[in-house]
């Protein structure tokens, strides 16, 4: 099953989320909404952000890599098949995630 995940698009959090996918979907934008070294007992949990400064060729493509290794390693039930773009009215470029959930029927 696909789906798509805008960065930095993160409602309330659901303790008993009503199925497993909107569990997984949930744990990836949290994945994708959270720094690295915010998280006090796992600093290396989310999206490193470095590459801010950098010029834009080389901060999506280091973003892009931070964001496959995050999810492939803190929610392994999910792959990343593509990534692209999207600028917002301020300019501010964020990350729409596709993925493929990989669960039992």
């Amino acid at each position: 099953m696909d789906a798509a995940i805008l960065a930095g698009q993160v409602d309330s959090i659901d303790f008993a989320p009503a199925s497993e996918y909107a569990e997984i979907l949930q744990n990836v934008c949290t994945i994708l909404a959270t720094p690295v070294y915010s998280v006090p007992l796992d600093r290396g949990f989310g999206i490193d952000a470095a590459c801010v400064d950098m010029p834009l060729p080389v901060a999506k493509a280091k973003v892009g890599q931070e964001i496959v290794r995050a999810i492939r390693k803190y929610e392994p039930r999910v792959s990343v098949t593509k990534i692209t773009w999207q600028a917002d009215s301020d300019g501010v470029l964020k990350p729409k995630v596709q993925v493929r959930i990989h669960v039992a029927a």
